[in-house]
C-alpha cells in the first residue's frame, strides 16, 4: 500500500508541475497573441490556471484537480502552439522561406 501512496504523491506532483509551466508560458505570452490566435483572452487563461494550481496545492480533490489537469492540456495543446504560431515562432528553426527539407531549394539550377 506504500507504493500506491508514493505513485498517487508523484503523480499530484507532476500535475502541480505541469499546471505552473503552463501558468508561467500564459503570463509570458503577449496579450495581443491571444486575440489574434482568437483564443480566450489572457486574463481568462491566466485565471484558470492560476486556479487550477492553487486547487493543486490547496484542496487536493481529485475531481478538481483532474478539472485543471483538463485545462492546463487544452492551454498546452490548443492554445500555446496557435499562441506561438502568431506570434513569430511558428516552429521554423530559421532560413528562408524557399527552404526545402534539405536545403535551400535552388529551381533546379
Amino acid at each position: 500500500m506504500e507504493a500506491f501512496g508514493g505513485f498517487m504523491w508523484l503523480l499530484f506532483t507532476a500535475i502541480l508541475v505541469l499546471a505552473v509551466v503552463a501558468l508561467v508560458m500564459a503570463a509570458m505570452a503577449r496579450a495581443d497573441a491571444y486575440v489574434a490566435a482568437d483564443k480566450q483572452n489572457k486574463n481568462f487563461w491566466l485565471i484558470i490556471l492560476g486556479i487550477t494550481v492553487l486547487v493543486n496545492l490547496l484542496v487536493p480533490m481529485l475531481f478538481l484537480q483532474i478539472a485543471g489537469l483538463i485545462a492546463t492540456i487544452v492551454f498546452l495543446v490548443d492554445v500555446r502552439p496557435a499562441l506561438k504560431q502568431v506570434s513569430g515562432g511558428g516552429g521554423r528553426r530559421g532560413g528562408s522561406s524557399s527552404d526545402g527539407p534539405y536545403g535551400p531549394y535552388n529551381g533546379g539550377r
